[in-house]
């Protein structure tokens, strides 16, 4: 869903781009209990690991394609005000290296997908995590309907959007109906690997999981020497992952990125395919950066196209986590000079 440039008029594209900057804002200032009990190498590598897998685009019928948001997934890993900050910093690295999603545009899609699947997948995430069993798998279901229903809002969102400031003239009826009902689609694929992915997550690592927090009666941690220790849901846990779970989860994401991308459907997404039967897509304008060497994903000079997609993938995925280190660590260093 990532929007190009000229989708939007210039009062929306400014407008969206203070409504994401008073996020990322608010969210550098929020973050920091999160930060706190997580450390900043966890933001980051959900920020790589939600970079790698949108690389992945499945089929979903029709000649279409979707792919991973992310926004309810990051959200129930590492907090809501994290997982802002998390998907500006995918946003950030793709408008700006690989060119997809426009410049003027960055701020509508930070909106739809890093601010609006964040809250809409977390808040129902909580909202089922009262009336469920209060163990930590409960997450897995919760987060899973938060996912699927986060997609499709963020598209009427888009249409909402449109009937403001939307750059070609066509019937909002239409556009509405097109967007929810293939988002719908998509949303089914996000609830699949969100639930795929925190359920690995929670059969290994429950305490790395933010939203399963003081879900269980009592916890067992094991560290990397193999000692045991017992945790009272009403206290603090200590989710740091180990070097052992960092490596681990480098390591999947490197290879979803350079590897499992590699067979991703070519075929527009969700919002491409909408743009092209309803007459929009000839407003899209192509990106500042989009000579860039890394532009499309692949990296420019090397003729063997897999070669090229895998090591744009692989770089794309370290920058990432460079990037998403060092918001991270600014958030924190903002929440140490506050307290």
């Amino acid at each position: 869903m990532h929007v190009p440039d000229g989708f939007f008029d210039a009062p929306t594209s400014v407008a969206t781009g203070l409504i994401a900057a008073g996020a990322v804002g608010f969210s550098l200032q929020r973050a920091n209990r999160e930060l706190r009990e997580t450390g900043p190498a966890l933001a980051g590598l959900t920020a790589a690991f939600v970079f790698a897998v949108q690389m992945v685009n499945f089929p979903v019928g029709a000649g279409t394609s979707g792919h991973l948001l992310g926004g309810a997934l990051a959200a129930a890993l590492v907090g809501p005000w994290t997982a802002v900050l998390v998907m500006a910093t995918v946003l950030l690295v793709q408008g700006l290296l690989f060119a997809d999603g426009g410049l003027t545009a960055l701020g509508t899609n930070i909106t739809l997908m890093g601010l609006i699947t964040v809250l809409v997948g977390y808040f129902l995430t909580r909202v089922l995590l009262k009336v469920m069993p209060r163990r930590a798998g409960s997450v897995v279901p919760a987060a899973t309907v938060g996912a699927l229903v986060s997609v499709p809002v963020a598209a009427l969102a888009f249409t909402g959007l449109y009937a403001i400031g939307g750059a070609v003239d066509i019937p909002l009826a239409k556009l509405a109906t097109a967007m929810v009902g293939w988002h719908i689609l998509v949303g089914i694929g996000e609830a699949v690997i969100t639930a795929a992915v925190l359920s690995a997550v929670v059969a290994t690592r429950p305490d790395l999981v933010y939203a399963a927090r003081h879900l269980q009666q009592d916890l067992v941690l094991v560290d990397a020497d193999g000692n045991t220790s017992t945790v009272s849901p009403d206290r603090p846990i200590a989710a740091k992952p180990t070097g052992r779970s960092l490596g681990i989860g480098v390591a999947v994401t490197l290879v979803v990125a350079g590897g499992l991308s590699l067979f991703a459907s070519a075929h527009p997404d969700g919002l491409e395919f909408v743009g092209a039967k309803l007459g929009f897509d000839g407003a899209a304008k192509d990106s500042a950066v989009a000579s860039s060497p890394l532009a499309d994903y692949g990296v420019h000079g090397i003729g063997n196209a897999q070669v090229s997609g895998a090591l744009a993938g692989i770089i794309g995925v370290l920058v990432t986590i460079v990037v998403g280190l060092a918001i991270a660590k600014l958030a924190s260093l903002r929440a140490n000079k506050a307290s």
